[in-house]
């Protein structure tokens, strides 16, 4: 053994003379500029290194001639991206081991049964302490990712980092862009530089959160009548033209922006995944159990479909209306310090209560629905403006005037009932249900108060 160990380190060192006393040397390339990193120290050989500085190839050597190209580093895909191409696969195994493990008693015969369950009998307490532990391990592993929320101290478990959801909203907002590439308003479009100076009021008052001067923000207003508006955890804001067609002023845009802006300080979006993620991967558990027990496979299938239903009603839909309302209470907050009129925040949402019932859209009950109702958003955000009324006062500035938006809201109403009454003689059977939560017969006059931004502030 000695001897061969000799020979090969013989064999090895004789390689190595011959090749590197070939004077390896770095290879000149015309494509980009090349940065020399020589061997202080000459033995045998002058051997170099080639960094190319534009170009995505890897390091590049020259042999006697010959250029030899090593590939590139390529950045692996995200956690959460990895998650969610696995977890349709993870869903299918689970019904596949479940359905074979109902294939594979149905065919064992009655006496091997009873040889099982005698034994299950006799290890219950082995198989109960098992579980405990796999339970307490579990449990252990959520605690260590349990999190502060900023703003509200709200402890949330955090699956994913920060850092990782922030490449995952790099590639979501590549997406986007190529989406609405031919939407996009210019840069000099007057609703784009009103959405603009709005954002950067509202990053300049809140500057004091690390969480919003830490993110370059970036503003995108797609033309489209969908009424929608939402920001990515890397600050790239983006605002549908159906939605400043909403807002009546600039005071309701800018609690919209700091709804949504909340949504990206607030991490809602990677909190969202993880709880999603912890239910998905305990739900196994629950969808091999329905293909084990259930008969038939049509009746599995019903089972595993009332088993995502109840999953959505029970932990999905109420978490997201409760990350909703947390997101219109910071929002608001945001919008104070900003020095807009948070009186605005209720009517808007009473707006849009208006738009759905005129335009006849159906809306599904809350309990149904991702997204707290437009009553109650009006009516937790009325509960909400004292305190940010308060803390406006705190940030230097101007006085709100004296007509409260809110008001002026509801004695329009009257009147527009009032002449929907004289006009229509009684025929107001809709209106009157919609009077307690100040919807009018008709829609108000156009009053979309968005002009061209001046150069001054706000």
């Amino acid at each position: 053994m000695s001897l061969l160990c000799s020979n090969a380190l013989r064999a090895a060192r004789s390689y190595l003379h011959t090749h590197l006393t070939g004077n390896l040397r770095l290879c000149k390339q015309v494509c980009c500029p090349v940065q020399r990193l020589c061997s202080p120290r000459r033995v045998n050989s002058n051997i170099c290194l080639m960094l190319c500085s534009k170009t995505r190839a890897g390091p590049v050597l020259a042999h006697r001639g010959r250029h030899l190209h090593t590939t590139a580093p390529k950045r692996a895909l995200p956690a959460p991206l990895v998650w969610m191409v696995l977890k349709p696969l993870q869903k299918l195994l689970a019904v596949l081991l479940g359905r074979s493990i109902r294939k594979w008693w149905a065919a064992l015969p009655h006496d091997r049964r009873l040889l099982l369950r005698r034994w299950v009998q006799g290890h219950r307490w082995h198989l109960a302490a098992g579980g405990s532990v796999a339970s307490l391990i579990v449990a252990l592993l959520l605690l260590t990712h349990l999190d502060e929320s900023p703003l509200t101290g709200r402890v949330r478990l955090l699956v994913f980092s920060r850092e990782t959801y922030l490449e995952l909203a790099d590639l979501t907002s590549e997406a986007y862009m190529e989406e609405f590439a031919e939407l996009l308003l210019p840069v000099t479009h007057p609703l784009h530089q009103m959405v603009e100076q709005a954002v950067q009021l509202l990053v300049q008052r809140n500057k004091d959160i690390l969480e919003v001067s830490q993110v370059p923000w970036s503003v995108h207003v797609v033309e489209s009548p969908e009424v929608n508006a939402f920001v990515l955890p890397n600050g790239e804001v983006f605002m549908f033209t159906g939605m400043l067609k909403s807002v009546a002023d600039v005071d309701q845009l800018m609690i919209v922006l700091g709804h949504e802006m909340a949504h990206a300080i607030l991490q809602h979006s990677a909190e969202q995944a993880s709880l999603s993620h912890v239910v998905d991967l305990l739900s196994l558990l629950v969808v091999t159990a329905i293909w084990v027990l259930c008969p038939a496979d049509s009746l599995a299938v019903l089972g595993g479909w009332a088993k995502d239903k109840l999953t959505e009603l029970i932990f999905n839909h109420p978490y997201s209306r409760k990350l909703e309302a947390e997101a219109d209470q910071v929002g608001l907050q945001l919008a104070a310090k900003a020095c807009a009129d948070v009186r605005a925040g209720p009517v808007f949402w009473q707006q849009m209560e208006i738009k759905d019932q005129l335009t006849g859209e159906l809306k599904l009950p809350e309990w149904l629905s991702t997204h707290p109702s437009h009553r109650n958003r009006s009516s937790q955000m009325d509960r909400l403006v004292p305190q940010a009324l308060e803390l406006r006062k705190g940030c230097e500035c101007p006085a709100l005037p004296l007509a409260d938006p809110r008001a002026v809201f509801t004695e329009t109403v009257r009147v527009l009932l009032e002449k929907a009454k004289q006009r229509e003689g009684g025929g107001l059977g809709v209106a009157q249900q919609l009077q307690p939560a100040s919807v009018p017969a008709e829609p108000p006059a156009p009053h979309n108060v968005l002009p061209p931004p001046a150069g001054g502030d706000q």
